[in-house]
């Protein structure tokens, strides 16, 4: 699987770490805890209005969507499947709302079957009105630490079209019958009614899970995870388990930083969303029209100088080991932190693909190993609308409505524009809260590790706080313990500056 990307996430009642430093005292000449989260709403709200990101819905998409929350009933009918009966559960983030997806997964005696139920959300966008357009602008919904901004305004995301626990919901079905493998043997899809039983948090799942107290549907994962893990080495995908970065509430009115590998669940409920884009891209494939998400190999050149980075920092990647089984044998020592750091640069490229009648050449999504499609976040991202109409014609032997033919080649440009956001928004956040964390700290030394030297400065990830920044001039390797001092910190830029200590 593809890396985590850093994310910015609801307050998960956590303890508050140490980095939580918008709260701590201010080291002398350095303001208060006061003025340092004054200074850092300030600098986010700057972010925002540089990005040009909106604040509000306009009023007439608005107006669309609370019609559309009235008017859109989830009962079954023609063309809408009755599936209250199977007992759904929704795994996400604590605290989410917007619940995209919720899963069925039973044991059989030859393997299993799934149903992973999605949104459905092209039942209230009307294709051209202005509910559909602003969507098309925003391209995704935003995190960020100062406010969400959402795909869909709230009345949809995180009511009316939210699979949220205990009342009906329209979505579409993915029903996947699987053997011992975890191999899909028989697919289909069909538009639905189903009712979630419950709403589970990552951390609250697993510990039922180690428990033994979780629902069936959450026992099996570990089986289905495995499985899918084996499948991916044999197609030669490879999972970078790094730590993802989070952005949460202090629990004291500031902000903390953490780093986590998460929980195994989140691997394992990943693979149930893989596998749902692995067939979506399938079965657009088979039709000739669609939207993939590609990414091409690693460049020949780059895998050699990886190759030579795990030489020099004493973990050799061997001839005879595949890259992902290289690593997934990766510890969480300095060295291993370091190569994970060189390995997340080796694929590069991914772009949304769209294409009618003539197939396009490359297809794969490379760190998958297989074909792939968005398919199973319609709440968050804007192509996911069109890859599940367009499958669920396709599967069903109708026609691909026309407003989704004709508007696919929009679709990259649109996904291109809003990842480029995202991405800016989420870098800018997290280093605006790294300087709020550092500023009560000028002038003090702390350990860290290198993870990376490029043209003469080294990278590196502080010990006991979740901070990176570089260091011109530090003569070190990758891998190597090393101390720095803080020397300057500017909450509005987000510029840290550590020198050698």
């Amino acid at each position: 699987m593809p890396p985590r990307r850093p994310r910015i996430v609801p307050d998960r009642s956590r303890a508050a770490s140490d980095a939580g430093a918008a709260s701590a005292p201010g080291a002398a000449g350095a303001p208060g805890a006061a003025g340092v989260a004054a200074d850092l709403a300030a600098s986010l709200t700057a972010l925002r209005q540089s990005l040009e990101l909106p604040d509000s819905y306009p009023a007439d998409a608005d107006d669309e969507a609370r019609r559309a929350a009235r008017e859109v009933r989830a009962e079954p009918g023609p063309g809408l499947a009755d599936l209250q009966d199977i007992t759904f559960v929704t795994i996400d983030p604590a605290g989410s709302t917007d619940l995209d997806q919720a899963l069925h997964l039973e044991r059989t005696s030859s393997g299993a079957v799934l149903h992973y139920a999605i949104a459905d959300v092209p039942a209230f966008v009307a294709p051209g009105g202005p509910l559909d357009a602003e969507t098309r602008r925003r391209g995704q919904t935003m995190y960020a630490p100062d406010g969400r901004i959402p795909l869909h305004p709230p009345v949809l995301g995180d009511d009316a079209a939210s699979l949220l626990p205990g009342a009906p919901r329209r979505a579409f079905v993915w029903r996947f019958v699987l053997d011992e493998g975890a191999r899909p043997v028989e697919t289909t899809l069909v538009r639905g009614v189903v009712r979630s039983r419950a709403q589970w948090s990552y951390d609250e799942a697993q510990r039922a899970i180690d428990a033994g107290t979780a629902p069936p549907s959450l026992l099996a994962l570990e089986w289905f995870g495995t499985q899918r893990a084996a499948r991916e080495r044999e197609r030669g995908g490879a999972s970078l388990t790094v730590p993802e970065t989070r952005i949460e509430p202090d629990g004291a009115g500031g902000l903390r930083l953490e780093r986590s590998y998460g929980v195994p669940l989140e691997d394992w409920n990943a693979h149930v969303s893989l596998l749902t884009g692995m067939a979506a891209a399938e079965i657009m494939l088979r039709g000739r029209v669609g939207v993939l998400r590609t990414m091409p190999p690693a460049d020949a050149d780059d895998v050699a100088d990886f190759r030579a980075q795990t030489v020099a920092l004493g973990l050799p990647w061997r001839l005879d080991v595949s890259y992902g089984d290289y690593l997934r044998g990766l510890d969480r020592s300095p060295a291993a932190r370091a190569v994970k750091e060189y390995a997340a640069g080796l694929f590069r490229g991914a772009a949304y693909v769209a294409f009618d009648g003539e197939v396009p050449v490359h297809t794969d999504q490379a760190a998958i190993g297989a074909p792939y499609a968005h398919a199973t976040a319609p709440l968050r991202r804007l192509v996911d609308r069109w890859v599940l109409v367009v499958c669920d014609a396709l599967a069903n032997d109708r026609p691909v409505p026309e407003w989704a033919r004709t508007s696919l080649p929009e679709l990259p440009a649109l996904m291109a524009r809003s990842s480029q956001k995202a991405a800016q928004l989420d870098a800018g956040a997290i280093d605006r809260v790294e300087a709020a964390l550092l500023t009560p700290h000028l002038g003090e030394v702390f350990d860290g590790v290198v993870v990376s030297v490029r043209s003469g400065t080294a990278r590196v990830q502080l010990d006991d706080r979740p901070v990176d920044a570089k260091v011109p001039g530090l003569e070190a390797t990758p891998g190597e313990v090393v101390r720095v001092r803080v020397e300057a910190a500017s909450i509005a830029d987000g510029t840290v500056t550590l020198v050698p200590a």
